[in-house]
Parts: C-alpha cells; sequence; structure tokens
C-alpha cells in the first residue's frame, strides 16, 4: 500500500511564501515521476510543477520564476516552495506521484493523487 500525503498549506498574506511537502509512504520500488497541481474553485485543475527521476523539472507557465520544486530523496519528499504569492494562487494543490512496486520478479506501474492541501492567500 502507497500513501501520499501533502502538507504546508495555509492562509497567507500576497507577496509572502510558503512551502508545500509531498511525501510518499508505502511499500513501493521507485518514484519516476512527481507533479504538483491545483485546483482554485469553480476551474479546471492546473499543472503547477512537475520534477522526473533524473532531476528533470518543469513548471506551468502561471508560476514560472515565483516557486520551485525540489525533492529530498532520503525523506521520499518532494517540495514546492511557493515565492511572492498572489490571491491568484489561491487553491488546493495536490500532489500527483507515478511510481513503480514489485509483485515477486516484476516490476508495474502506477499512480496515486494525495488528497491536497488547501493554500489561501489574502489580505
Amino acid at each position: 500500500q502507497v500513501q501520499v500525503v501533502e502538507s504546508g498549506g495555509g492562509l497567507v498574506q500576497p507577496g509572502e511564501s510558503l512551502t508545500l511537502s509531498c511525501t510518499v509512504s508505502g511499500n513501493f520500488y521507485s518514484i519516476y515521476n512527481t507533479e504538483w497541481h491545483r485546483q482554485a474553485p469553480g476551474e479546471q485543475r492546473e499543472f503547477v510543477a512537475g520534477l522526473k527521476i533524473g532531476g528533470t523539472v518543469s513548471y506551468g507557465d502561471s508560476v514560472r520564476g515565483r516557486f520551485a520544486i525540489s525533492s529530498d530523496s532520503a525523506k521520499n519528499t518532494v517540495y514546492l516552495h511557493m515565492n511572492n504569492l498572489t490571491p491568484e494562487d489561491t487553491a488546493v494543490y495536490y500532489c500527483h506521484v507515478v511510481y513503480t512496486y514489485t509483485i515477486g520478479a516484476r516490476h508495474e506501474d502506477s499512480d496515486l493523487w494525495g488528497q491536497g492541501t488547501q493554500v489561501t492567500v489574502s489580505s
């Protein structure tokens, strides 16, 4: 069983910073892609940032230059560092993980979404 848990959300003022964490636990072999997405009320879910095995990173247009994604492999945790936040960044932030697990001698792929963490930017 694999679990994905986000944390670090909260209420901040415009211009402030916040760091979200996405921690993966359980019985998996490796993680090869971790992405952050967000969804504001009444809006579609939007890609924010991604980190692939090997270190390739990518960002959505609306956050490029303000957000940064990083990881601590020893903790199986990926971070989303958010700077210069604006009210338009208010949303539930979700972590999506693509991983492999082992069944006998085989490796199988799967993916999992976390439950989300609320970020509210307001004065």
